[in-house]
């Protein structure tokens, strides 16, 4: 795995650039019955595309997001901004998840509202590549983006982290951005740093968020 090993597989962020890090002409479809088990749900950290929040109501998101779901179901695992939701209502450009209260309290998910872009990437399947690392799509809490420094045609983005969080990290280990799988590439008290390559710059929501909160999942071995 290299510095940055995010990629975007056929698709490309649209819209404007937003803060904080989710006409229904087509028959939706609904999901009333128990979620199946999901802890076998897993993720590479490869945003597959960029949505647009539609409508964020108390328990439940709505996202624009036509080629992913080009061939999802319901009951399907989605991570948005990094974290694992169920897909309960969907058509062909729309779909809507729901919420718990511990969601709100490890992630930024409360914190969006319409208009709103978020990383989205579907559960992998056994005979997919694992282009960036294996996450859970369980964020264990935040880190604030502090600091967008250029390097070449990259940027350094430093994220101020709390320290138990700081405590799991290493220079040159992974570490999940709203998402992304990211190499840490610095360290010290209060902050991480990782490089992102111009590619990740254009096909991610990161660098459009200066200074606002990020779910942050740690890789453990």
């Amino acid at each position: 795995m290299g510095e940055d090993t995010t990629a975007c597989r056929g698709c490309e962020a649209s819209g404007a650039p937003n803060s904080r890090i989710f006409a229904r002409d087509s028959p939706t479809i609904s999901r009333d019955h128990q979620t199946p088990p999901r802890e076998w749900r897993m993720f590479t950290g490869i945003i597959e595309e960029v949505g647009t929040v539609v409508e964020a109501g108390e328990g439940t998101l709505r996202i624009r997001a036509p080629h992913i779901l080009t061939d999802s179901q319901l009951g399907d695992s989605i991570a948005i901004n990094g974290v694992d939701l169920t897909v309960a209502e969907m058509d062909r450009e729309f779909f809507s998840a729901n919420l718990m209260p511990e969601t709100y309290r490890r992630s930024n998910l409360g914190e969006l509202k319409s208009g709103d872009l978020v990383n989205l990437e579907r559960s992998c399947r056994p005979s997919d590549r694992l282009s960036g690392h294996i996450v859970r799509g369980v964020v264990e809490g935040t880190g604030t983006l502090h600091s967008l420094t250029p390097e070449g045609e990259a940027i350094i983005a430093r994220l101020l982290a709390p320290a138990e969080l700081l405590r799991y990290m290493v220079v040159k280990g992974p570490v999940c951005i709203d998402g992304i799988s990211l190499t840490i590439v610095a360290k010290d008290a209060e902050s991480f740093s990782v490089s992102l390559v111009q590619y990740t710059q254009e096909h991610t929501n990161l660098v459009n968020r200066f200074g606002r909160d990020h779910n942050t999942s740690i890789f453990l071995f």
